[in-house]
């Protein structure tokens, strides 16, 4: 049963070798989990999993092994059926006694085959029916209704009696190009990190304190060394307004990662392009400005450089005087990017836009060209890819 399952990990793209099979064989050898799906859920999950991305994964291949969801396809399922056929309009609430009298259909398999009779059946919405699927009936197939057993396509839970739930999973945006998140963004982002140990001793050297142990003929003695934390020193650059605003949440998510990942860390806001001066305020962008000048003679060339925008601009915003949309630029936004890879070991452009539609946009290709082609997708995987080149 552990080989197929293993090859079902290993078909859902799971990265798993045979020391986690043998693992997780030992592991039941001795117990850890019997007669309990969920038990040998967490069990295998734990063994076999060493990155909380492919959790989604793990639980797909799960779900395909253990519960016969293979007689369905998601995709199919999601393009079937039309969100109007799901709507809530009314319940159907019975007595116990009607929902005695109405019949099971006696197999998950048995249900399964049904929905998709029924599926190539209907051809619009049904409401307060027993059959096809819709909403408010006593139909296997559908929501807010009643029924002893079915499958349970939209809405929340009322009766417990649903034998699938089709939904979204919790873990879903886990995979690598799935939607961001500050726990997730935190996962990505400690890629890029340089550990030193700074300030006073606080932490129990265990290793240490073994060997001075022994030295010292058994008698504890117990050694302490300071505390290790990331020196990883970080530079932001964030694209606000206009093109941007649909990524405004998406910024915050990845601010509010990056302040509580690095203790070194700076930031500062431009639109479209870095020409010679950006801000730290947006409500005071006018009044309090930064020249970039200035930011190049400050940090330090090991600082590493995020720039954060969708690239999506005039060409003439890059390569012309006066190009800007804002102000007049005396200089290209080109010159000034081109200081700024020249200046620090390591810069590197974060876009949330699809990455599918780089190459249509002659802005987005001018600046991953002036970024030395270090240009990455806002997605986990991007952001794992621009960590570890950064982090070289």
């Amino acid at each position: 049963m552990l080989v197929r399952f293993f090859d079902t990990l290993r078909e859902y793209r799971v990265p798993v070798t045979l020391r986690e099979l043998l693992d997780l064989h030992a592991a039941m050898g001795e117990h850890l989990a019997f007669g309990s799906v969920d038990d040998f859920y967490m069990l295998s999950r734990a063994v076999m999993v060493k990155d909380e991305k492919y959790y989604d994964r793990f639980d797909r291949a799960f779900e395909f092994y253990f519960k016969g969801l293979e007689s369905i396809d998601p995709d199919w399922f999601s393009k079937a059926i039309p969100e109007e056929w799901l709507r809530k309009q009314l319940e159907k609430n019975l007595s116990p006694e009607e929902l005695d009298a109405l019949q099971k259909m006696g197999s998950l398999e048995k249900l399964l085959d049904e929905f998709r009779k029924r599926m190539e059946e209907q051809h619009k919405r049904h409401q307060g029916g027993n059959k096809m699927v819709g909403t408010g009936g006593t139909s296997p197939y559908g929501g807010h209704g009643a029924n002893p057993e079915g499958i349970r396509l939209t809405g929340e839970s009322r009766n417990k009696r649903a034998v699938k739930v089709w939904e979204k999973r919790e873990y879903r945006n886990l995979d690598d190009s799935a939607e961001l998140g500050v726990r997730n963004i935190k996962l990505a982002l400690r890629r890029l990190r340089k550990f030193a140990r700074t300030g006073r001793a606080e932490e129990l050297d265990l290793d240490d304190t073994i060997r001075s142990t022994a030295r010292n003929a058994g008698l504890l003695d117990i050694r302490m060394r300071p505390e290790e934390e990331n020196r990883v020193k970080v530079l932001l650059f964030f694209d606000v307004g206009g093109s941007m605003d649909p990524y405004v949440r998406t910024c915050e998510e990845l601010f509010s990662a990056a302040r509580t990942e690095f203790k070194h860390m700076e930031y500062f806001y431009f639109h479209n392009f870095i020409y010679e001066y950006v801000w730290k305020d947006n409500r005071r962008r006018w009044d309090e400005k930064t020249a970039t000048w200035d930011l190049l003679h400050k940090y330090a060339s090991d600082y590493r450089v995020i720039i954060i925008g969708d690239a999506a601009m005039s060409p003439y915003e890059i390569n012309s005087v006066g190009g800007s949309v804002e102000h007049w630029n005396d200089e290209p936004g080109a010159v000034w990017v081109q200081r700024i890879v020249e200046t620090f070991d390591k810069v590197a452009w974060l876009n949330p836009e699809p990455q599918r539609g780089w190459d249509m946009t002659t802005s987005t290709v001018w600046t991953k060209q002036l970024v030395d082609h270090h240009m990455y997708p806002l997605t986990i995987k991007g952001l794992e890819d621009a960590m570890r080149y950064l982090s070289r």
